[in-house]
């Protein structure tokens, strides 16, 4: 049986009850593109708001979307009729809080019900997403990291919130995902829930939409590196690269279509990893990369080391934006970043296995063979520049994989996509 693409994911939303819940912040304005995304998928949408939230955006708006009046109190003020929170956990087939703020996000990890909606997510037998909207600053503070990793504990799924403009006129992380990727993640979870519980005797096409058939690295933990770093030379300005993402991203979510546990540790890119398997952790710099690679490597069973990592960084941080001084040359002078794949290679064992990526622009085997050794690798991926539609930003590569035992195998230009099966077929 073959399904046209996407209609896996539709089919999951068409009919779900879902309980979508709304917090005071500035992206409240979403939920109304929200709604409308829901239910142009077939969903039936009830709204809970936090009192908070009706500062941003009205109930007349949302029970406009809906169809059904918005809950948001406990009782209604003028006949006394009370909202069932309880009556609403067992109704819904699943729950999406967004946008969540800081405050409900602690209030869910804490079991504070002190509104509506936390009654409701406490009362909650369906799957909970969460999309955060806040502060870079409020993000990244160690009490919401704690919140976030205790909400994951329960089971939760958090959607990551992206990097851009904030309210605060701060660029950084923590604007809330735009609604229409927000509903193909929800979709993609359920459909990969679904597909875990039925038996395939079928064959499903594949394409880079429908969840994978190939289950041969279920319960492996895969770690992954994506994307550039930046090193910070001043407060507004790195030393960084022109990598994307998009190659990483696509082994990630190949990884953990064919089931494995995936930690994605992403440098700044512009990119969503859909997949419920995959475990993204945000850095900025080299160092940063370094420390969380290090971290989760012993406990996995394979790393794939695809991020474009800076070799360098600047040895001295100006504390304030550097002035332009006519006439005068400006000299930054460099130190050598650590190094993640000589690092992990010599703590690899011999039931792990550990690839690298190289690109490269001129010798492209010579060097790539001699990374390959020098760092402990089982494998490396070689691209180079000198091939057209190959290297950074594109969404296409061309890729020759070395092994360790000198055997090598070369492949055309493909989508990154179909790279990435090439990869993982290949080497896991």
């Amino acid at each position: 049986m073959h399904r046209s693409r996407l209609t896996g994911k539709e089919v999951m939303l068409k009919g779900k009850k879902i309980v979508l819940g709304i917090t005071g912040s500035i992206a409240a304005y979403k939920a109304a593109y929200l709604c409308r995304a829901l239910i142009k998928k077939g969903a039936e949408v009830q709204v809970v708001m936090t009192p908070a939230a009706k500062e941003f955006i009205t109930p007349v708006t949302l029970s406009a979307l809906t169809q059904k009046p918005v809950v948001s109190e406990f009782f209604t003020a003028n006949d006394g009729t009370w909202h069932s929170h309880v009556d609403l956990g067992l109704w819904a087939d699943l729950m999406l809080i967004a946008p969540a703020t800081a405050a409900t996000i602690g209030k869910m990890a804490n079991g504070i019900a002190d509104n509506m909606l936390i009654t409701t997510y406490l009362s909650m037998k369906a799957p909970v997403f969460v999309a955060p909207a806040m502060d870079l600053d409020m993000l990244a503070h160690p009490s919401t990291q704690h919140n976030l990793e205790k909400l994951r504990a329960y089971g939760n799924h958090i959607i990551e919130p992206a990097t851009g403009h904030l309210a605060s006129n701060l660029e950084g992380k923590g604007r809330m995902e735009e609604p229409d990727t927000i509903v193909t993640i929800v979709g993609a979870t359920l459909a990969v829930a679904h597909n875990d519980n039925v038996a395939h005797n079928d064959h499903v096409a594949h394409d880079d939409n429908v969840a994978h058939n190939d289950k041969t690295l279920a319960k492996k933990k895969i770690l992954l590196t994506a994307g550039p770093t930046y090193e910070k030379i001043d407060p507004v300005r790195f030393i960084g690269n022109f990598s994307s993402g998009k190659m990483g991203f696509a082994l990630a979510e190949t990884c953990a279509e064919r089931g494995a546990e995936v930690v994605l540790i992403a440098g700044p890119v512009h990119l969503q990893a859909i997949h419920p398997n995959i475990r993204r952790i945000d850095v900025t710099s080299a160092e940063e990369m370094y420390h969380e690679a290090v971290k989760y490597f012993p406990k996995m069973d394979a790393a794939i080391l695809c991020a474009a990592v800076a070799d360098y960084q600047p040895a001295h941080y100006a504390a304030g934006k550097l002035k332009r001084q006519p006439g005068k040359s400006l000299t930054v002078e460099l130190k050598p970043n650590p190094d993640i794949a000589a690092a992990l290679g010599q703590m690899k064992t011999n039931k792990q296995t550990l690839i690298g990526f190289a690109l490269e622009t001129d010798k492209e085997w010579t060097n790539a063979r001699e990374k390959l050794t020098r760092k402990n690798l089982d494998f490396i991926v070689l691209n180079s520049l000198n091939d057209e539609g190959a290297g950074f930003q594109g969404d296409t590569n061309k890729v020759s994989i070395i092994a360790a035992n000198g055997t090598s195998e070369t492949f055309p230009l493909k989508s990154k996509k179909e790279v990435a099966e090439d990869i993982v077929t290949r080497v896991l």
